[in-house]
């Protein structure tokens, strides 16, 4: 953020008298690194100047947030304490775009009066923390603080230079193949076959394959592959401006017993939202460029990030379980994707529990959904004690019969002669 004013750097001062009868708390003042800006907003005059005498020097003071934007870069750390005039209900909506919008800008909002519900209006749109203005002295700074670190260490975190790829070379050019894992139905068992799928054509593969977390809300690749991500997709968004191969592959976190590289789904449902079907596109068919294949784990719905990776997808495997609501939920998503002018020949039917004694014949099922199946996938109590332990069942139990049925529809991607010597 560029002002006319010398670069704020913000530390709490001893409050006026007239302001506020509490005492400032006792020891040194929170110090806000240089690097981040503070930022007040807020269209009242005198109210403006009491948020700021509760801060100290270095604020720099914005009458309106359309006033701020139009002076944000997105190059810097920016926190904007955002006061009682920004709670309206036109406003709250600009509020959440700039959170989307600028990575590195974050906002605390001030109130006259707190209540729960503008609290969570508040949370929804995306503001850090929500104080009263006539609360503790001492607390506006503090929240100020904390939130300014947080700025800090995700900027550090975020290379603004292309670094070199997690294994230390260079990211190699190659145009890889994009499997979308896709159901209808929750409870399919789709996150089970992808995961599963992706670890298997990593050990095969000579180069990179990746596995990323679609299902913005609630993905369980992470959980299923006993992962701590320090990095999700949401961070390739916040970067996509400067993103470039090398970047993104420095946000993969790396499943060490197969090689698969994985971008997370967002940790917390709430960040599902800062993900759109064009950034996840773009995501998915950057890393195409140095990954020989793309496992995509979608959700059980259809919405625009769905919609977009069915589209940029080479092949689309739709997962279906042996029981009546699913066929019907199967077969309503054939028909849209038809209907949408999906080809044909891009989806892979894939039956999970083939082998259920549900009275429901395979044949039954293809003549209802009118496509073979590409795949039977077996029930194995195998499955729900991988998934228990964090890994995927066909390094958890190899020998299984799900696990055979795994590798032979890795088959269809990458025959195992072609696996790669370890």
């Amino acid at each position: 953020m560029t002002t006319g004013e010398a670069h704020p750097s913000v530390q709490a001062s001893a409050p006026r008298s007239d302001l506020t009868a509490h005492a400032a708390p006792p020891g040194p003042p929170p110090q806000i690194s240089p690097a981040v800006s503070v930022a007040v907003v807020e269209f009242d005059v005198a109210t403006r100047e009491r948020i700021i005498s509760l801060l100290g020097d270095g604020v720099t003071p914005f009458n309106t947030l359309e006033e701020l934007t139009s002076r944000l870069t997105g190059a810097m750390p920016v926190v904007a304490v955002l006061g009682p005039s920004c709670t309206g209900t036109d406003t709250l909506p600009m509020i959440e775009r700039v959170n989307q919008q600028y990575p590195y800008v974050a906002s605390v909002m001030v109130v006259s009066e707190l209540s729960t519900g503008l609290l969570q209006q508040a949370l929804r749109a995306g503001v850090r923390d929500v104080l009263a203005l006539g609360g503790e002295a001492g607390a506006l700074a503090h929240a100020v603080q904390r939130v300014a670190i947080s700025l800090e260490v995700a900027a550090v975190a975020v290379p603004t230079a292309p670094p070199q790829a997690v294994s230390g070379e260079e990211v190699e050019a190659v145009n890889g193949k994009v499997y979308s894992v896709f159901s209808t139905k929750g409870g399919s068992g789709k996150s089970v076959l992808a995961t599963s799928l992706a670890t298997t054509l990593a050990r095969r593969s000579e180069l990179p394959v990746a596995l990323v977390g679609a299902d913005l809300q609630f993905g369980d690749v992470a959980v299923m592959l006993k992962l701590a991500p320090s990095h999700t997709i949401v961070d390739a968004v916040s970067a996509l401006d400067r993103l470039d191969p090398a970047m993104l592959d420095s946000f993969l976190v790396a499943h060490e017993p197969s090689g698969l590289r994985v971008l997370p789904a967002p940790l917390e449902p709430a960040f599902a939202d800062q993900v759109s079907a064009h950034d996840m596109t773009r995501i998915v068919d950057m890393l195409r460029t140095f990954c020989a294949f793309v496992v995509v784990d979608t959700p059980a719905y259809f919405n625009d990030v769905v919609l977009g990776l069915v589209e940029t997808s080479d092949e689309v495997l739709l997962v279906a379980g042996m029981d009546i609501p699913n066929i019907k939920n199967v077969k309503i998503g054939l028909q849209t994707l038809r209907l949408l002018d999906t080809p044909t020949e891009k989806l892979h039917l894939v039956l999970n529990r083939a082998n259920s004694k549900v009275k429901l014949e395979v044949s039954e099922v293809e003549k209802t959904l009118g496509m073979k199946a590409a795949a039977l996938i077996p029930s194995d109590i195998a499955v729900p004690q991988s998934v228990n332990k964090g890994e995927p069942v066909v390094d958890f139990a190899p020998k299984s019969s799900v696990s055979k049925a795994i590798d032979e529809m890795a088959d269809m991607v990458l025959p195992r002669q072609a696996k790669k010597k370890r």
